[in-house]
């Protein structure tokens, strides 16, 4: 097998899926012996040090953004941060470049291009909404102009939207985000419940994201105020941070669920939080396909989540889990208390939920798919 020199392009250090699955490719690409470095544009919650402490590529932040200024007076930074890339780019023989969000395939991938890096892969997430149009054309534009050689996206529905707004069929491709296998049977589920003040009783439902609006957990608190009216064994926990976290807390006081709807803040380890609930549950407004819902597949858990973009392609209604209509309370109550009823719908639905990422959500199926990608690429870089 031909080695690489790959970099992965991503637009800020923060905790989110993008981030995950750009670093777990670039894991997976140095333990198959090409040669990986990742760029950031910007650090935004402070993690550059631990990332480079934690892992085994070179990881460097180009200082492209500054969070204090506004408008033109960012526009400095992102000169430098820009020059800052198109100097590695030209000094370094890299191969591959692979981008991890719009941001990153727009300032990124024509750097790549002018560099003469012969394989430039862009990637679609998911659904991008308050993009202005002119982005969103220019976008386009990368794409079918064969700057950005090859657009992946994250989902069938995804690549779907992406043609809608005319990306030529030809340049797009479908390739599942997928996470790395882990087991939660060693993890001591009851001491981690303990220390989240779980009774043995109750029926832990978990959510993981950012506490931000398109992730829809106000439609969480407002359906356990009707579930929690009807068995006081149902718990909601909410793991992430974000500017909503005041909001969030204060419906959770004004519908008097305090201990019925916890707020938990960021954790490190989140296969550990998974192995302390019985649902995982995802209230979002929209997503792509998220990294979180298939760890909370991976561990085991039978999912309620709202029908939209890239989750209706994984989970299978009453095989993997629930589906309920988004921004629907009333409906995802009903969700709720049909799987807190029945243990045995808990334990047959996660046992398929982890077949199922197993069997085609891997990283190794993915990452592999990535390489047929660069492959092409690097076949129409030499032939232009």
């Amino acid at each position: 097998m031909s080695s690489y020199s790959i970099v992965l392009l991503g637009t800020q250090m923060a905790v989110g899926g993008a981030q995950k699955l750009l670093l777990e490719q670039a894991l997976w690409f140095q333990s198959h012996g090409h040669k990986v470095t990742v760029l950031f544009f910007y650090d935004r919650d402070g993690l550059h040090e631990k990332w480079t402490a934690t892992y085994p590529f070179e990881i460097q932040n180009l200082h492209a953004f500054d969070k204090k200024a506004d408008g033109l007076f960012s526009l400095p930074k992102l000169i430098s941060g820009l020059w800052k890339l198109w100097k590695i780019l030209k000094r370094e023989n890299f191969d591959v470049v692979i981008t991890f969000t719009h941001d990153s395939n727009v300032l990124g991938l024509p750097l790549a291009w002018l560099a003469g890096i012969r394989a430039r892969v862009g990637t679609h997430l998911g659904e991008i909404r308050g993009m202005s149009q002119w982005r969103e054309k220019f976008h386009t534009f990368l794409v079918n102009r064969g700057v950005i050689q090859t657009l992946v996206a994250s989902s069938a529905r995804t690549k779907n939207n992406a043609i809608e707004v005319g990306v030529d069929p030809q340049r797009i491709i479908t390739i599942y985000n997928a996470i790395m296998p882990f087991d939660v049977s060693h993890i001591d589920r009851k001491a981690v419940r303990q220390k989240l003040g779980l009774q043995k009783e109750d029926v832990f439902f978990v959510a993981v994201g950012r506490l931000v609006y398109e992730k829809g957990h106000e439609f969480l608190i407002d359906a356990m105020s009707t579930v929690t009216g009807e068995d006081s064994r149902a718990i909601a926990g909410i793991c992430g941070a974000g500017p909503l976290h005041d909001s969030l807390q204060a419906q959770i006081e004004k519908l008097n669920l305090q201990g019925k709807v916890k707020l938990l803040g960021q954790w490190d380890n989140v296969p550990d939080l998974l192995a302390a609930a019985d649902v995982f549950i995802l209230p979002s407004r929209w997503e792509g396909l998220p990294m979180a819902l298939l760890e909370g597949m991976m561990a085991g858990l039978p999912v309620i989540a709202t029908r939209v973009e890239g989750v209706d392609e994984v989970v299978q209604p009453g095989v993997h889990g629930l589906l309920v209509p988004l921004e629907s309370p009333a409906e995802l109550a009903q969700a709720i208390l049909q799987l807190l009823r029945s243990p045995q719908d808990r334990q047959r639905m996660g046992a398929a939920a982890r077949e199922r990422v197993l069997s085609s959500y891997t990283t190794d199926r993915m990452c592999e798919a990535y390489l047929q990608v660069i492959e092409k690429g690097l076949g129409e870089g030499k032939a232009g």
